[in-house]
């Protein structure tokens, strides 16, 4: 069966809009959470955020978008990001619209990032809006489909926090089938009015940076971005540029509560569990884990026991969200860029706002930049409202 290697990546956050700007970021460790400057909230005075700080004109600007109507912040990033990884993977015009060239992305907030406007067209006040076709969550999709001439298979997955990881597990598992031969995969999610209300409404934002895997956790921190990796079999590669293979993947369901995972990890456990079987590993191989890790006290005590139960201990492992905030549906693509990072320049990155660890847990994240590491297979961990639980593991070619 092909091989799916990685081609490109694209990648615009909170600490960078590309994907040398990201890395100089994590290498210093340099946060991008801060105070929400574009963000139109009223919990900007409450609640620090991940945000993107260059404006929505400007990116747009940067994007060669200038001009064009409908276009959201999630429509956007996803330009941003999906143009560096086609650049990177050096694919033409006639790759990128090959029937055997897939697009599966994926987004959680969508068009809802434009949220009064969605509230006025919703309640049929005044004019109807230039965003009336952008609402949906595969909005994004769509409009980059049809501004490549894609004609390949295209679907946007919304399982939440888990969508963009998901996307690459199908995006490589169409390349394994042959239903593919390329697949250009990842996600985008713009911050909004709408998801800020909700996840307070849940009580699980922190008044500070998110303090992942510590001891006096308080909650997650909302982000946004995008990033995009270009997957390709083997057989089409030839002698271009590979920054790592897409080897296992897992997903599972622990079906116990609508927002919460089980505190026994059991989808946690199976989809860790699926990923290393599909990649034919043992847990010892594993170099490093980018943990899930949104500094929720369900979240972060789950996952220390569902790697706990499948590894006996615990590898080299963090979170980097400390350093984008919760990037929802394209946390899962922009910590594949960060996991490919990390093999491609055998590095890791020092672990932010980690005190002290979890009571009757050692679970001590990456406590400092190290250099010169020997890393040939990471997990990529991602959890979704639901108990929808995606494991990824890429390595090293």
């Amino acid at each position: 069966m092909t091989k799916v290697l990685v081609t490109g990546m694209g990648i615009i956050s909170a600490i960078g809009n590309n994907v040398a700007e990201n890395r100089s970021s994590l290498q210093k460790g340099q946060t991008g959470i801060g105070r929400g400057e574009l963000l139109d909230s009223r919990y900007v005075e409450v609640f620090p955020f991940g945000e993107v700080s260059t404006s929505t004109a400007a990116l747009m600007e940067s994007a060669g978008l200038a001009g064009e109507k409908g276009m959201t912040r999630t429509d956007i990033l996803a330009t941003v990001a999906m143009q560096e990884a086609l650049e990177m993977a050096d694919l033409t015009a006639a790759q990128i619209s090959s029937s055997e060239t897939a697009f599966i992305s994926a987004s959680t907030v969508g068009g809802m990032s434009m949220t009064n406007e969605l509230y006025r067209d919703g309640n049929k006040i005044g004019e109807p809006s230039d965003y009336l076709s952008s609402y949906i969550c595969g909005a994004h999709t769509l409009k980059l489909a049809k501004r490549y001439n894609m004609s390949g298979v295209s679907t946007t997955f919304n399982t939440a926090c888990s969508s963009s990881a998901n996307s690459i597990m199908f995006g490589a598992k169409l390349i394994k089938s042959g239903r593919a031969k390329r697949a250009i995969v990842g996600g985008s999610d713009g911050l909004a009015k709408f998801t800020v209300n909700g996840f307070n409404a849940l009580r699980i934002l922190s008044p500070k940076p998110c303090t992942p895997f510590d001891r006096d956790r308080s909650g997650l921190t909302l982000g946004e971005g995008a990033a995009f990796l270009i997957l390709e079999s083997e057989e089409l590669v030839g002698d271009k540029p590979v920054y790592g293979e897409v080897t296992g993947y897992g997903n599972s369901n622990d079906a116990f509560h609508p927002s919460s995972i089980s505190d026994d990890a059991i989808g946690i456990v199976a989809s860790i569990s699926q990923a290393l079987k599909t990649a034919n590993l043992d847990p010892s191989q594993i170099d490093y884990i980018n943990a899930h890790g949104t500094g929720t006290e369900n979240n972060d005590i789950s996952e220390v026991v569902g790697i706990q139960k499948v590894f006996g201990g615990l590898p080299p492992f963090q979170s980097t969200k400390p350093y984008t905030g919760h990037t929802l549906a394209a946390a899962g693509s922009v910590e594949a860029v960060f996991c490919l990072l990390a093999m491609q320049h055998r590095e890791l990155y020092p672990s932010l706002n980690f005190t002290n660890p979890i009571e009757g847990h050692n679970a001590i994240p990456i406590p400092q930049y190290q250099s010169d590491c020997d890393i040939k297979h990471v997990l990529s961990n991602s959890f979704g409202f639901g108990g929808n639980c995606s494991s990824l593991i890429l390595s090293k070619v």
